[in-house]
């Protein structure tokens, strides 16, 4: 049991995360991100399956099959591609990725740049959180087209203009887009 490790870790995401939550306006947003993470349900996973260099719940899900922590988490955190997902009009049987509001894309590369952040440490680059979504890419079949370009867009902003050029447009430009 990785305990204060576990602990550390998360605590040092979800303080990242408020901070940048903070620089572009979502306040309650930077407080109330991954809460969750400090119930039972997901602390206690996330303490023994704890590595330092990714998200324990893969190494769960590795271990058992599934992971109870994450499937608890992500029907709570409005920021997660899953959260967004549910039977299409018309047709019970399929399920679907619909629109997630631009504030939880926001706060979602919020999460990317400190997710990299934290489990790359010094090796971050403002590549990072977009080579990370790359990598995955092909398994967002269930995402939302359009919160996929506007996720790409975003990243990839960040990835070629930097920080706080992409920072400053989701502050002044994306977010009050969609109002």
């Amino acid at each position: 049991m990785q305990i204060w490790h576990h602990f550390r870790t998360i605590t040092s995401h979800k303080l990242l995360v408020m901070r940048y939550c903070f620089r572009i306006g979502l306040f309650r947003q930077g407080l109330a991100h991954d809460l969750s993470k400090y119930s039972w349900t997901e602390f206690s996973k996330g303490c023994r399956y704890w590595q330092g260099n990714r998200s324990p719940n893969n190494a769960e899900r590795e271990d058992t099959g599934v992971s109870l922590a994450w499937l608890h988490h992500k029907g709570r955190n409005k920021h997660h591609f899953e959260y967004w997902i549910d039977y299409g009009i018309g047709c019970d049987t399929v399920i679907q990725g619909v629109p997630v509001p631009r504030n939880y894309v926001a706060e979602m590369v919020m999460d990317r740049i400190s997710a990299s952040r934290v489990y790359l440490g010094k090796a971050y680059t403002d590549r990072a959180p977009y080579e990370y979504y790359r990598k995955g890419k092909d398994h967002l079949w269930f995402v939302h087209e359009q919160t996929k370009a506007q996720l790409e867009m975003l990243l990839g902003m960040l990835a070629e203009k930097g920080e706080k050029e992409t920072l400053r447009y989701i502050k002044h430009t994306f977010l009050k887009e969609g109002k």
